[in-house]
């Protein structure tokens, strides 16, 4: 007798996070679950949540790697607040997660792993599986290793690697309860270990056992579905923050028509930048892993000097190191794209964890009036566009462009829709080949009366030598200068040029159009703020929301803007770094509200937080 059909359920949204030791393929996992979700037209938004150790103790709490995947048949702004379903592989995962679950979740627990050993290393001195206290809990118990290792007892594979296919499983079991298709999953394991076919066969089993347990067993009588969210048409890709800079990079190069070279040393989290340039080579990119982070800069300015697009790569502790160097390319007034994907500090601090920190270094951290231009990117895919707006700033203006992107957009992923090449800006540059004088000499920094840029020389031109270095130059000729006027007039041209350099005005949304409160964020705080701001109209509340995308020169009806609102809120993940330079500007006294958790906000935080100041002021 055929087995009952299993009853199928609509759902708007789920957000899932898959949890385990750091050994048992978490990122992937969730990867793949992501890349599944994608091919349905959802919605999406993730966040993973991985630790600093390369191998911390398995079974531990520091050894917990997780990622958190929210999908929806309607537009989303982050990765959700609190998981709908927690995949638990192990005691240390669960007990590392369970408090950000909401009553009634879903709660799936590999057994196999809740030995005597496990509970005790963690804290348990009773399985919390017996106790009770996950009474609140849906509670799926599921020997996740068992029924994999079983699965694949004819396959010849190793015990070892037969229990690291656990991870298939339970990816096979959640694509079938979302009704998530998973022929791209087959495809990619055959890529994966196309060198191991044995590696290759049991990964497919282990995908298809879990799948098959979903439905056939009695422990899971529904499965449910998501409709395709509604999107603008055109083709879409699930895209992280890293690898959409670094398309972003590229596509600034070709429409530069430029060569891109980047000058990087690895750090986390921007090393994925490196490695997704490394990639493109057919497109003019050298890539260069230095032996430390000056030198990576170093070579990124001789790009520049030579005529390409330098670029940098790095996060806090790099931008320290780079500092002297970006002041040399402020003072030669060369192009130059710094990459800062800030991560939690100071110092070492915490590597794999999100900070908005580096805005006073970005803005101040250098000797002397150094000023540059700052942008930040609100989003895994807003990184593309943000890449672009760098370059063409640094081309058009000479001038180092400092790109603050952080751990939090740089490792999430979202759908991005694939822009046509056409309707890129243009940024063709225009390079000094005679000299620019009637008497026939070259003056370096003879000015572009639009812009202000210096002509660019490119080394070996004939008639077109001139002096290079870090002492201050001389107005137009170049030549070293220790006169005090012509210092004072080069700092404040340097000024000038940063500030006059045309950058869009900031839009507000306000759909009542009557809010008294405006909450001003930057970089990514833009989804929770959104989904938040989203919330309190939905109740009813009236507030407006502006978001700020360039940060050195500000938008010029910035000051306009601020004065319409009666408070003026700005969430940050510092101690108040955007806040401290809105009150010192614009003599706004705003409300800074911040969080340094080493985790983005939560959309439900800013909500009751906002919903305090519109009722209460």
């Amino acid at each position: 007798m055929a087995a009952p059909a299993k009853r199928v359920e609509q759902l708007d949204r789920v957000v899932i996070r898959f949890a385990g030791d750091s050994g048992d393929g978490m990122q992937l996992t969730g990867d793949r679950f992501t890349s599944e979700t994608a091919q349905l037209g959802n919605d999406i938004s993730t966040l993973p949540n991985f630790p600093a150790e390369i191998r911390a103790p398995a079974g531990t709490l520091p050894g917990v790697s997780s990622f958190q995947v929210h999908f929806a048949d309607y537009d989303i702004l982050t990765p959700g607040d609190a998981p709908n379903v927690l995949v638990a592989m192990n005691p240390a995962a669960l007990k590392a997660n369970v408090a950000d679950l909401p009553a009634g979740a879903d709660i799936i627990v590999n057994t196999d792993e809740f030995t005597r050993r496990n509970l005790t290393k963690v804290g348990y001195a009773v399985s919390p599986l017996d106790d009770g206290s996950l009474d609140e809990f849906a509670v799926h118990p599921v020997a996740l290793t068992s029924l994999t290792l079983g699965a694949l007892a004819e396959s010849g594979v190793s015990k070892k690697d037969g229990e690291r296919a656990k991870n298939m499983f339970a990816l096979g079991l959640l694509s079938w309860m979302y009704s998530r298709p998973y022929e791209s999953t087959l495809r990619f394991l055959e890529r994966k270990f196309a060198k191991r076919p044995d590696l290759v066969a049991a990964n497919k089993a282990a995908f298809r056992a879990g799948w098959n347990y979903g439905e056939t067993t009695e422990a899971f009588s529904v499965r449910y579905e998501i409709k395709p969210a509604k999107m603008l048409p055109g083709t879409y890709r699930n895209i992280t923050g890293n690898q959409a800079l670094a398309l972003g990079l590229v596509a600034a190069a070709v429409r530069s028509r430029l060569p891109l070279f980047l000058g990087a040393y690895p750090i986390t989290p921007a090393s994925d930048i490196l490695h997704e340039l490394s990639k493109h080579k057919r497109f003019g990119v050298t890539t260069m892993q230095a032996e430390d982070e000056i030198a990576a800069i170093g070579a990124a300015l001789g790009a520049s000097y030579g005529g390409a697009l330098g670029v940098t790569t790095t996060s806090g502790p790099g931008v320290a190191l780079k500092g002297e160097t970006i002041s040399l390319a402020i003072a030669l007034e060369l192009p130059l794209v710094v990459v800062d994907v800030q991560r939690a500090g100071p110092s070492t601090g915490m590597p794999t964890k999100t900070e908005q920190a580096d805005l006073n270094m970005a803005l101040f951290g250098r000797h002397g009036e150094a000023p540059l231009a700052v942008i930040a990117p609100k989003s895994p895919s807003d990184c593309f566009h943000a890449a672009l707006e760098a370059a063409r700033i640094a081309l058009t203006y000479r001038t180092p462009v400092i790109l603050l992107s952080d751990n939090y957009v740089a490792n999430g992923s979202e759908p991005w829709l694939l822009p046509s090449v056409d309707e890129l800006p243009d940024l063709r540059v225009t390079f000094a080949t005679a000299p620019n004088t009637e008497d026939g000499r070259f003056l370096p920094y003879l000015r572009d009366p639009e812009t202000m840029a210096r002509p660019w020389a490119v080394p070996g031109t004939p008639g077109l030598e001139h002096r290079i270095g870090g002492l201050e130059k001389a107005d137009k000729t170049g030549d070293i200068s220790y006169d005090p006027a012509n210092h004072e007039f080069m700092v404040r041209t340097r000024q000038a040029r940063i500030d006059a350099i045309p950058v869009p005005d900031v839009d507000v949304e306000d759909p009542s159009e009557a809010a008294s409160v405006l909450v001003l964020g930057w970089g990514s705080t833009y989804g929770p703020i959104g989904a938040a701001c989203r919330a309190l109209r939905q109740r009813g509340l009236t507030i407006a929301q502006a978001h700020l995308r360039h940060l050195s020169p500000l938008p010029a009806n910035l000051g306009e803007v601020l004065a319409g609102y009666d408070k003026v809120v700005v969430p940050e993940m510092n101690l108040g770094q955007l806040a401290a330079v809105i009150r010192a500007r614009y003599l706004v006294d705003v409300v800074p509200f911040n969080q340094i958790s080493g985790l983005p906000f939560t959309a439900a935080t800013l909500e009751n937080m906002l919903e305090d100041v519109v009722k209460n002021g």
